[in-house]
């Protein structure tokens, strides 16, 4: 199954506890997750490939400069407002479908069924949260964004992308103009243009299952006249959606799902002590390793079972198997020098 997740590196906890509830409740499953992030250092990509070992494959995704060289930007408007919008430009031409996960999301249930979805022709999948409010808020977003063929206002937290459609639909420069032409009434400026430019080809599914807004539960359980109460969540729902700007892994939250949140949240901080144990085990130990790059710290090498060392040394041993004295270790890295 193919995933997608787009972040800077103060979403990095975030995303890594929204995968590690992935991995726990599809258990069944194997994911290949496309990640584009800004500023990421090779321990985050370390830390990532460590949490998923063995049920999912991190795939860091490159990001062409030139591709953004028109797109307005500004302090809180960057240029990776527009990564989800342009997958099908950023993601391998081999891949034709994938679905899209907000960091801020935990997932409770597997995924599978929506992943599954048939598309009926749209471009993508996705859940409004406007409920009751629909009748007003629905009308006013088609008058704001100028698309009068939406049925709703989709969020764009969860997005089942059509990538072979989307090649052929979506246009980096049509995105573009539409945010600077409309960038005064853009309020969420990424899901705006969503909405503005593609709202007339997206395929609404059930909030309540799949874009579940984790601030509305009295709402849920009263549209719903009793039925979807705390069981039936944890029955059926599989993604829990923690809009807005409160946020469970701060700890000031106090919602409604706050200690389930903070379940997941220790389980992974568990995952991670567990790494840091046997990184250190490793200290004083040789090992043969692979160097396969530079940055600013220094060369970069990997040892068999691919964890992440950090060596001492000339750009001549790029490239090159080089015996390595550890010498020093953290959660997601080992440290060392040429034996």
């Amino acid at each position: 199954m193919n995933i997608l997740v787009t972040l800077d590196r103060n979403y990095l906890p975030p995303l890594r506890v929204m995968l590690g509830s992935l991995l726990r409740n599809d258990p069944r499953e194997t994911f290949d997750i496309y990640t584009i992030g800004d500023g990421l250092r090779p321990e985050d990509w370390a830390g990532l490939e460590a949490l998923c070992a063995g049920r999912g494959r991190i795939h860091p995704v490159e990001v062409p400069a030139d591709l953004f060289a028109d797109a307005p930007v500004a302090r809180y408007w960057t240029r990776a407002m527009y990564y989800r919008l342009l997958a099908a430009e950023l993601l391998p031409r081999s891949l034709d479908r994938v679905l899209y996960l907000d960091p801020d999301i935990l997932v409770i249930n597997p995924v599978r069924a929506l992943y599954d979805t048939d598309l009926e022709g749209d471009l993508m999948a996705a859940a409004t949260h406007t409920g009751l409010l629909a009748g007003i808020t629905d009308p006013v977003n088609r008058l704001r964004l100028e698309n009068y063929e939406a049925e709703a206002y989709y969020n764009s937290g969860v997005l089942l992308m059509d990538l072979t459609a989307m090649r052929r639909e979506v246009r980096p420069a049509d995105i573009f103009d539409y945010a600077r032409e409309h960038a005064d009434i853009l309020l969420l400026p990424d899901q705006d243009v969503l909405n503005g430019l593609y709202g007339g080809q997206i395929l609404g599914v059930d909030d309540s299952l799949w874009n579940y807004d984790a601030r509305r539960f009295d709402r849920y359980l009263l549209v719903s006249q009793g039925e979807k109460d705390m069981d039936w969540v944890m029955d059926h729902t599989s993604l829990l959606h923690f809009c807005g700007k409160r946020k469970p892994w701060n700890r000031s939250y106090q919602g409604r799902f706050s200690a389930l949140y903070k379940h997941y949240q220790r389980l992974v901080e568990r995952q991670d002590q567990i790494s840091e144990e046997k990184h250190a085990a490793y200290i004083g130990k040789t090992v043969r390793c692979l160097v396969d790059g530079k940055d600013d710290k220094g060369l970069t090498a990997r040892t068999p079972g691919n964890r992440l060392v950090r060596l001492t040394g000339g750009e001549g041993l790029i490239g090159q198997f080089v015996d390595v004295k550890i010498t020093g270790a953290n959660k997601w890295s080992l440290s060392g020098e040429p034996a």
